[in-house]
């Protein structure tokens, strides 16, 4: 973690007016008590309006804020494109999402910078991700989030339909489709699935814990050893998987 995304955290932490411990930061952040009283020490140097002291703790006065957020020219062109993606994209509630942190960004930019998000002519088109599409991309990263078991009808290239308890690791976007890598109970294996093949989606009200061999690092690592050509490895699970 940078030094100055540090120092905004341990003034997130203070927030409140609760009192708060060198070692209860240090273990949040994961740096040493040390690091923190010296970042306690150059908050308060430049106004930062902190009371107390090393070895009984620190708290905030209320009615501090932040200064407008700053950001280049080039970070709030990417911001933009980025958001204008998802709603083109992703899900429905991630699209949501999307637009609504761009106003918060708005409302905290300065004056002069406001009107650059208005002024970035990068677009995507509106509607490209069928409605059923979104609704299945937010249930599916819901369940991620959640480790809850999927239930999926599922068909195939060669039109094969299956159903199957999966757990789901991973949603990825390749410009055109969008494909779930998942740990497939039916069959022992990770499998990548398109979203558009799915024909119903449903949670199976059972979640799963981390096991050793059927986490999305075990997969990245089965890639790496099939590689060159991981990611087609990807593609060719998603187009043939059975």
């Amino acid at each position: 973690m940078r030094r100055a995304d540090r120092l905004f955290q341990i003034v997130q932490h203070l927030r409140g007016g609760r009192l708060v411990t060198a070692r209860m930061l240090g273990q949040w952040l994961e740096v040493s008590e040390r690091t923190i009283y010296r970042d306690i020490a150059d908050l308060q140097s430049t106004g930062v309006p902190i009371d107390g002291e090393a070895g009984v703790g620190y708290l905030m006065r209320s009615g501090y804020d932040l200064p407008p957020l700053m950001f280049t020219r080039d970070e709030i062109v990417a911001l933009v494109a980025g958001a204008r993606m998802v709603r083109a994209f992703g899900g429905a509630a991630m699209a949501r999402s999307a637009e609504e942190a761009l106003v918060k960004i708005a409302a905290v930019l300065p004056d002069s910078e406001k009107d650059r998000i208005a002024r970035t002519e990068i677009h995507a088109p509106l509607y490209v991700v069928s409605q059923p599409d979104r609704e299945k991309i937010d249930t599916i990263e819901r369940a991620i989030e959640s480790r809850t078991v999927l239930t999926l009808d599922y068909q195939d290239e060669a039109d094969k339909s299956s159903v199957r308890d999966v757990r789901p690791l991973g949603l990825w976007f390749w410009g055109k489709v969008w494909t779930l890598v998942a740990w497939c109970e039916l069959r022992e294996d990770f499998r990548a699935f398109r979203i558009d093949r799915i024909a119903c989606l449903t949670l199976a009200e059972r979640t799963f814990r981390q096991e050793r061999g059927k986490q999305l690092a075990d997969f990245y690592r089965q890639m790496e050893e099939r590689a060159p050509g991981g990611t087609a490895t990807l593609r060719r699970r998603a187009a043939h998987d059975g």
